[in-house]
C-alpha cells in the first residue's frame, strides 16, 4: 500500500501566474508552507548570467 505524500513541490509554469499555481495546489489538497526562488542561468559570452527566477512552492497535505 502506498502512503500519501505529505509534502509536494509545485513550480509556477511559464504561462501561469502565482495565483494560478496556488489555486492548483489547493485543488490537489495542499496548502503552501514555503516559497523558493531559484535562479535560472544561461550562458552569454562564455559567462553564466541569470536568465530569470523560477518560483517554487512547497505544499503540505491538508487534513
Amino acid at each position: 500500500m502506498t502512503k500519501p505524500m505529505k509534502k509536494k513541490k509545485f513550480k509556477v509554469e511559464k504561462n501561469e501566474t502565482v495565483k494560478d499555481c496556488l489555486e492548483r495546489m489547493r485543488g490537489e489538497g495542499y496548502t503552501p508552507v514555503r516559497r523558493h526562488e531559484v535562479p535560472v542561468f544561461k550562458e552569454e559570452g562564455g559567462k553564466p548570467v541569470v536568465s530569470h527566477q523560477e518560483i517554487q512552492f512547497e505544499g503540505r497535505k491538508m487534513e
